[in-house]
């Protein structure tokens, strides 16, 4: 690994938002899946999370260009025990979906800690997570379709969090812990030999300046 990578990754992790993520609700299409992981990676949010469909498919396909690797994707049963979680951390859930409550997307205050929920392709969140989440988010749309595509959708959305946040100078300051900063930061420079740590049970190297390590 060369210095110039190892300084990328340290400035990229540095900027990951903790307090902001994302939640597939039953997004079905591997390509829907794997775009909506790269631009959470594009946005700087290190954790998304999502409920399975039935059947299951392959996550992680072209469509994500790698991201699936800087991004950790978090698999729960059902969306109740996502909401809690989330809401148990503090954060406003919001949700992609039409509804008499629902108000445009740029009416909300992003720099608060925030996950956003995506539902279905075709028929978007149900009935229970419209009840479950604080509130209802649209796109204002001025053609004759009523909706985007639902990755196209939760990327102007983050987008606008993300100007709202950079406006806030929250990637200024990193807001991970320094735990898990320097094990992702082993992880992300050296995934080989972290796989071995994990295999054998132990603690990862330290590193130094340059990204390097002693020999086991």
């Amino acid at each position: 690994m060369t210095p110039e990578r190892f300084v990328k990754l340290k400035k990229i992790l540095s900027q990951r938002q903790m307090d902001m993520t994302v939640v597939m609700d039953g997004v079905h299409k591997p390509h829907n899946f794997n775009a909506i992981l790269r631009t959470c990676d594009a946005i700087g949010i290190y954790q998304a999370h999502f409920i399975p469909v039935a059947g299951g498919y392959k996550p992680f396909a072209n469509t994500a260009k790698g991201s699936q690797k800087y991004v950790v994707a978090k698999e729960h049963r059902c969306i109740s025990e996502v909401v809690s979680l989330l809401r148990g951390q503090g954060m406003q859930i919001l949700a992609a979906h039409l509804s008499d409550a629902a108000v445009d997307y740029r009416q909300i205050d992003y720099t608060q800690p925030t996950a956003l929920v995506m539902g279905e392709e075709l028929k978007g969140i149900s009935n229970q997570t419209a009840d479950l989440v604080d509130h209802h988010v649209i796109v204002p749309m001025k053609g004759m379709v009523e909706s985007l595509n639902v990755s196209v959708a939760c990327a102007v959305i983050l987008y606008e969090a993300q100007r709202q946040r950079l406006a806030a100078g929250m990637y200024e300051q990193r807001s991970m812990d320094d735990e898990l900063y320097w094990a992702t930061l082993f992880e992300w420079s050296w995934p080989k030999v972290a796989h071995l740590c994990q295999q054998q049970k132990r603690n990862y190297p330290v590193l130094n300046e340059d990204g390097e390590f002693n020999k086991f």
